[in-house]
């Protein structure tokens, strides 16, 4: 089942309201003693229905969790629709200019800082969760996707596994790169990143930053499901097609 409701981040947006949404897997109605792990999502209005996604199709992801029985928690919130770049914002976790947009005043810690110390307890006090580090993981795509890169490696203590699909990676790369030679990575921090084919011609020298990206992080010791997807495109569409590969990273030996 789904539950979605409204909440507000006071931090980022005041008052402004924005939808949450829970999934939880109809096993726990048979066995309500069960506890599960929770895997956080960015972009949540693009997670479950297309009526609620952006550009009229979501991931689907309900479809594929039932289908397939997947016994996990899953857990997203939309982002802010403030079109004088709201979400870029949120999602950034670094202020730098950005062609096009000009000065972006990152605010990714403040999102962190608010899913880890108000969201995230509520969904440990309100669902059956498996709280801890080891079952806890986060993704998302495009500046989501570099979210939860730095969620994975800055946030490591309470998350130890990431898909990062199509990651803005090309987005302050300087301070990105170094943040993942100098921040503190527990042994079992688990990864998946991807790039679509067609994405690839997108931003300048593309495919060598994915490289050094890659590189780092297997320098770092991090368990990396690394792939560029044949035909992959840069939206929902393609990324739902890319569920079954980064579930089955996240969820290896569960």
């Amino acid at each position: 089942m789904i539950e979605k409701w409204e909440l507000t981040i006071p931090e980022l947006t005041g008052d402004a309201p924005r939808r949450a949404y829970v999934y939880l897997p109809d096993s726990w109605q048979e066995d309500q003693s069960r506890r599960y792990p929770v895997l956080y999502m960015f972009d949540g209005h693009n997670v479950f229905f297309d009526g609620d996604a952006t550009y009229g199709r979501s991931w689907r992801m309900l479809d594929y969790l039932e289908g397939t029985g997947t016994q996990l928690i899953v857990a997203a919130v939309e982002c802010s629709r403030d079109p004088r770049g709201g979400r870029l914002s949120e999602y950034s976790p670094f202020t730098c200019r950005m062609p096009g947009h000009g000065q972006i005043h990152g605010r990714g810690r403040l999102t962190m800082d608010w899913l880890l110390r108000t969201f995230k307890p509520q969904i440990d006090a309100e669902w059956p969760t498996l709280p801890g580090r080891e079952h806890t993981f986060i993704a998302g795509s495009s500046m989501g996707g570099l979210m939860s890169l730095y969620a994975v490696t800055e946030y490591n203590r309470y998350f130890s596994r990431a898909a990062c699909l199509s990651p803005s990676i090309w987005f302050a790369t300087g301070k990105l790169r170094e943040l993942l030679r100098s921040v503190p990575l527990a042994p079992d921090t688990v990864i998946y990143m991807d790039y679509g084919s067609r994405e690839l011609s997108f931003h300048p020298n593309m495919a060598a930053q994915f490289a050094a990206t890659a590189s780092l992080l297997l320098e770092r010791r991090v368990h990396l499901d690394c792939r560029i997807v044949p035909g992959g495109n840069h939206n929902e569409a393609s990324w739902e097609r890319q569920i079954p590969f980064f579930m089955n990273t996240l969820l290896y030996e569960f």
